[in-house]
């Protein structure tokens, strides 16, 4: 069937609404698209459609139909055909962003592997796709790999990176016909130039220090230099990791994670009075009177609940750690925080999976979310300004508090 030749798509949309249609976004999509093919093939005819014209140096000749993967779902789309060349919109041809691409191809291979297929079935109709050829899921997948490993393998020659939070995200793999869990860990840096930056990005079978230590000395082999603190919850290992791979870099513990740990130790009952009062330590206005509060903070847990105030005094070390820096931006270096919502992002993705066929699948898409998100980083404000950074730099070394030929410290318990 031809397309619409005119399109009014106030008058459209006004009939779509009144006919309750359910397909109001998906039939504006195509119309527009409709119109946008029409206009370029009129400009290449030197004419409008039907009309007469000495200016007019090609003509119409039908049409051929194209479907049209989008957000909106699969659109038919009529495209005009020239009696004299060709014509193809180059806009068809766009790859989609590469996350969106990639939740396809993930989705396509657990599909083809024979994964859960009634419910991949489900998760394609929901993405607005049809059917995905056998061709068309590897010419996908060996095009984002390629911009994956390249994203992955980067050199991280953007100066020091001052600030490093790092994460680790468990995911669901089908490996040797079962079911486990493995750990995507992820580091992300603040460069020279103040902007937020994803570092590297990882798969490992086990949260512990042996995983953590190749995660960091890859990143080191990489260009990873001058970090002075970084951010993290207690993740098993990294600590020991950090004074093995990045010496002289003091660890921040995530004040969020540690008070959720925190206020296991106590009735629930006094769990808002507990978390009030811990808050406190954050909210002085130098780095002396946080200690001030910490220690009274203490004492005053002490007298009712000696248990928590031990398991807090024991972490004093790697909860104040931020002090030791500007204090314009201990707001962003005191937690892991500026990570969830990236994470938020990830698990967005990964929940439409579920179980992942393969770690590839896994770095596959979880690699495109993180490259995207560099890229708006890029393109957005500063998170840190450069005379803050310069600040931070200038703080005097301490003496390595994780150095791995001391006798390791007693275990902060859960």
């Amino acid at each position: 069937m031809a397309a619409s030749e005119s399109v009014n798509p106030v008058e459209l949309l006004r009939e779509q609404l009144e006919g309750a249609s359910p397909d109001v976004l998906q039939a504006m999509v195509k119309a527009f698209a409709q119109a946008l093919m029409s206009a370029e093939a009129d400009a290449m005819c030197g004419a409008g459609y039907g009309q007469r014209s000495g200016e007019r140096v090609n003509s119409r000749n039908g049409y051929r139909h194209r479907e049209w993967d989008t957000r909106a779902g699969t659109i038919d789309l009529a495209i005009p055909k020239l009696r004299q060349g060709s014509y193809f919109p180059d806009w068809l041809l766009t790859h989609r962003r590469r996350a969106e691409q990639a939740l396809v191809s993930v989705v396509a291979t657990s599909y083809l592997l024979g994964v859960s297929t009634r419910r991949v079935e489900k998760l394609v109709e929901q993405l607005g796709i049809r059917q995905l050829s056998k061709s068309q899921v590897s010419e996908m997948a060996a095009h984002l790999d390629a911009q994956v490993e390249a994203f992955r393998n980067r050199p991280l020659d953007s100066g020091h990176y001052t600030f490093v939070w790092m994460d680790a995200l468990t995911m669901k793999v089908r490996e040797h016909g079962r079911t486990v869990n493995v750990h995507a860990l992820i580091a992300v840096g603040v460069n020279a130039d103040g902007q937020r930056e994803v570092l590297g990005l990882d798969v490992a079978s086990d949260e512990d220090g042996a995983g953590w230590l190749a995660f960091l000395r890859s990143l080191t082999a990489r260009g990873l230099s001058g970090v002075r603190l970084v951010i993290s919850d207690a993740h098993a290992g990294l600590v020991q990791a950090i004074g093995a791979a990045l010496p002289g870099a003091a660890w921040q513990r995530c004040r969020t994670h540690y008070l959720r740990n925190l206020l296991t130790k106590v009735p629930k009952s006094a769990q808002p009075w507990i978390a009030t009062l811990v808050r406190t330590i954050f909210d002085q206005p130098d780095a002396d009177a946080v200690r001030a509060q910490f220690d009274r903070v203490v004492t005053t847990i002490e007298a009712k609940f000696p248990a928590a105030a031990q398991h807090l005094d024991a972490a004093r070390d790697d909860l104040l750690a931020f002090t030791g820096f500007p204090r314009e931006i201990w707001r962003q270096i005191w937690s892991n925080n500026p990570q969830e919502r990236l994470n938020k992002e990830i698990r967005r993705r990964t929940d439409v999976v579920g179980i992942f066929p393969n770690r590839t699948a896994i770095i596959r898409l979880v690699g495109a979310v993180l490259a995207e998100q560099t890229d708006e980083w890029t393109e957005g404000r500063r998170y840190m300004g450069l005379e803050l950074l310069a600040k931070a730099r200038l703080i005097p070394v301490q003496p390595d508090q994780h150095d791995t030929d001391q006798p390791n410290p007693a275990p902060i318990a859960a």
